[in-house]
């Protein structure tokens, strides 16, 4: 245990925290997933869902680990490939999208051969971000034109974001708003990002009317965004009022100390329990004590991504931590605003909790591209600190050697002496024994 500790690189708070996070959702997804155990005439046997749920946090950490292991600067020129091979798949997923219980099906495809279906929107996010932040570190040193940067950074992001738009708004949402945060982070001028936040609403403007004129090229998806929007701010009763309702009386019945762990009775009745809504399962059966553990996790978590950014001795580094960490913090505080009705329901899993494959190695890949910048940091400091040492060992080599020739000088200076001082003692007693030689030999 103690050498897979030692193997184990970057920031240990951060290792730390991940684990804590996976381990405990453990507790709510085995709570959780009874009501899908019991659906379309099965067993109620949640075990299954248990071991589904092991293998995805077992396969997540393997993937945090081989990521991890590559140096942080390869993802820079894998960024611009990968984004053409994203497109790709956004544009198939839309078309040939898989239908799962009834959701959209232009979110999902299924992977030929495994079976497992894969959300492309969240590693088109990842891309993304690697992306931006390759372009905004290179022109760092260089003043930035606005005409060069709409060809080589938006245009490529407003074309990730149309292929996830007509399905999947909150993604592309936060998305946007996570590479203009990026941006700024980067000193992209204010004046540009400012133009560009307002070119991104005009053409979801421009995209919702032409839906609206021509309603059977993505049916319901703009309806359902505006009815969800309408249902919060009127509280007018809808598709996903039943959800927020039984999220609501979960956390109410929750109180301070919670149920218990697997006594939630919303589980029940929540067809998203062990997803979108596992956080009002946890503060049912955990209690408010439990939901804010939960959330000063994350939190520490956040800190502790910003002292990394701050660490990173490039400025790739600072930008790869910023934008693969904080949408992820910033997703986990949506996921826990829908629970308590603070903001409309927007499918957002809560990252390393949730239960579902593709998710978790997504924020697996995240983490593991993280954990590489503070690595290569790790490194540096040790590379210092061995060279601090090598540095203090030759000094010391060479003070001694001074002290010992310092010694042998002195030495030699005192058998001078010593000889000088014999002689002028024989020539004393010599001229006392023979005087008249001693007179001769002075003449």
């Amino acid at each position: 245990m103690k050498e897979l500790i030692n193997n184990l690189k970057g920031d240990k708070v951060i290792w730390t925290f991940v684990a804590l996070l996976a381990l405990f959702s453990f507790m709510p997804v085995f709570s959780a997933s009874s009501n899908l155990a019991y659906m379309n005439h099965g067993t109620g046997n949640t075990l299954s869902y248990l071991l589904t749920h092991l293998a995805h946090i077992f396969m997540g950490f393997i993937i945090i680990y081989w990521v991890h292991k590559v140096p942080y600067h390869y993802y820079r020129g894998i960024s611009r490939i990968a984004l053409v091979v994203v497109w790709g798949l956004l544009a198939f997923t839309l078309i040939k999208g898989t239908v799962i219980a009834g959701a959209n099906a232009s979110r999902w495809i299924k992977i030929p051969f495994i079976g497992i279906t894969f959300q492309t929107s969240t590693l088109a996010s990842i891309v993304l971000m690697i992306f931006v932040a390759r372009y905004l570190s290179k022109k760092r040193e260089e003043p930035i034109t606005f005409q060069s940067s709409i060809l080589e950074l938006w245009i490529p992001v407003f074309i990730t974001l149309m292929l996830i738009l007509p399905a999947n708004f909150s993604t592309a949402a936060l998305i946007f708003a996570m590479v203009v945060m990026l941006s700024f982070v980067g000193k992209y001028p204010l004046k540009y990002i400012a133009f560009i936040i307002g070119t991104g609403i005009v053409s979801l403007l421009i995209f919702i009317f032409l839906v609206r004129a021509f309603p059977d090229a993505f049916p319901n998806r703009v309806d359902t965004w505006i009815s969800r929007v309408e249902n919060f701010t009127k509280n007018k009763p809808g598709e996903d009022d039943y959800q927020i309702e039984k999220a609501k009386i979960a956390i109410a019945t929750g109180g301070i100390y919670g149920l218990g762990p697997g006594k939630s009775v919303q589980k029940n009745f929540l067809p998203q329990s062990s997803s979108d809504f596992i956080y009002a399962i946890i503060v049912e059966e955990w209690g408010l004590i439990g939901g804010l553990g939960v959330l000063v996790l994350y939190l520490l978590l956040f800190f502790r991504f910003v002292i990394a950014a701050d660490k990173a001795n490039s400025m790739f580094g600072k930008l790869l931590v910023v934008g693969l960490g904080f949408p992820m913090i910033f997703q986990a505080m949506i996921n826990m605003a829908v629970a308590v009705e603070l903001l409309p329901v927007t499918g957002q899993t809560l990252p390393l909790i949730s239960s579902g494959g593709s998710s978790i190695w997504m924020t697996c890949i995240a983490l593991g591209i993280i954990l590489s910048v503070t690595k290569k940091e790790e490194e540096i400091i040790q590379e210092l600190q061995e060279k601090e040492i090598r540095e203090a060992a030759l000094q010391r080599m060479i003070d001694e050697q001074i002290a010992k020739e310092n010694a042998l000088d002195l030495e030699e200076e005192s058998v001078y002496k010593n000889e000088g001082q014999n002689e002028e003692d024989y020539s004393i007693k010599e001229a006392v024994n023979n005087p008249m030689k001693a007179v001769s030999n002075k003449k």
